[in-house]
């Protein structure tokens, strides 16, 4: 899977471990989940274009590098996903929200489409997609799916854990994509959680369970 990137920093492994601890109270998971998201943005933004620019110092005049003018577009599966969109936004503070509301029918584990509201000049942007958990990769592709159907063309996304399954699903029927993650996990159990993954994490997050 060669559009697979696992963000393997030191700081970012020691905070998914913090992140997965159950013990882990809400509003330090939700610290964890942010400060992740921002480190990660950092991975997801690499390959931005740079132009240079003549700039003068308090010394001379000089040539520097600055960034292309490529915009950007952070959309957030809800709910969970809202929390990896303001570490983002630590880092791209320009970038437009978009929102995309999926659940999960329980029984048969497949996506299902309750909202949606994205930018207008959506097909002109780089799309992140925020969602901490990829494990079946239903709701995964029901978003990307939902994304090109409104004209977007240049579609990442970014996790704190993914199942190989769900990851395999993904990208066979999207190959076009580039997915980021924190950690590759064992598999996903027979409810559709990721195996030893960190949970329900949109209950972690909003402390509802």
């Amino acid at each position: 899977m060669n559009n697979v990137n696992v963000v393997s920093h030191p700081l970012i492994q020691h905070k998914l471990t913090m992140l997965r601890d159950k013990n882990t109270s809400s509003k330090d998971f939700r610290e964890l989940v942010r400060e992740i998201a921002m480190l990660m943005a950092y991975e997801v933004t690499r390959n931005l274009p740079l132009q240079d620019i003549e700039i003068e110092t308090p010394i001379c005049k000089t040539v520097g590098k600055a960034l292309a003018g490529e915009d950007i577009a952070i959309v957030p599966v809800l709910r969970a996903g809202l929390g990896m969109v303001d570490g983002m936004l630590d880092l791209i503070p320009n970038a437009k929200i978009g929102h995309i509301g999926l659940y999960r029918n329980e029984e048969t584990l497949q996506p299902v489409e309750y909202y949606c509201k994205l930018p207008s000049d959506i097909g002109n942007r780089t799309v992140i997609i925020t969602e901490p958990m990829l494990s079946t990769g239903g709701s995964m592709n029901g978003a990307i799916e939902l994304l090109k159907k409104h004209g977007a063309k240049k579609i990442k996304s970014i996790h704190l854990v993914c199942a190989p399954e769900g990851l395999k699903k993904v990208m066979e029927a999207h190959p076009d994509i580039e997915i980021y993650t924190a950690a590759i996990d064992e598999k996903f159990n027979e409810i559709g959680f990721i195996v030893p993954g960190l949970g329900d994490a949109g209950d972690r997050l909003f402390g509802t369970k």
